[in-house]
């Protein structure tokens, strides 16, 4: 076992898991609560900067242990796709299907085309880098 891989994902999940929580408490001040707007944020924030960043380290060289530290640790202790399947669940449960499904389509479908925005963005931002402009 590599222990220095273990601390470098463990300190990047601790710094995830910061961010989240700091991101936590907009459900009750956007929505008093009835709709789980933190971890929708929390997951197409999280679908941008992992777009972002795997278009970016396309064309910019960083060590196997600057992506665990970003991917695995920070991004994976700042996303919260388990988080979200549970308060899916529990609003099917509570009989709310609409917010529930509204929650599921959004999520999903805007966290892929965030993915997809991310990456666009890393491409813009190397091309401008690289040719001093969008070719």
């Amino acid at each position: 076992m590599n222990f220095a891989r273990f601390f470098i994902i463990a300190l990047g999940g601790a710094i995830g898991t910061l961010f989240r929580y700091i991101l936590s408490g907009l459900d009750y001040k956007i929505s008093n609560g009835i709709f789980p707007v933190s971890t929708l944020i929390i997951n197409l924030l999280g679908s941008l900067v992992i777009g972002f960043l795997w278009g970016l380290f396309e064309h910019v060289t960083v060590s196997s242990q600057t992506r665990m530290f970003i991917f695995i640790g920070i991004l994976g202790g700042f996303t919260t796709f388990s988080t979200f399947s549970l308060e899916s669940f529990n609003l099917f449960r509570d009989g709310e299907f609409k917010i529930a499904i509204i929650n599921i389509i959004t999520t999903n479908v805007l966290g892929v085309a965030l993915v997809f925005v991310g990456f666009a963005m890393a491409k813009l931002l190397t091309d401008f880098l690289k040719y001093g402009g969008v070719k």
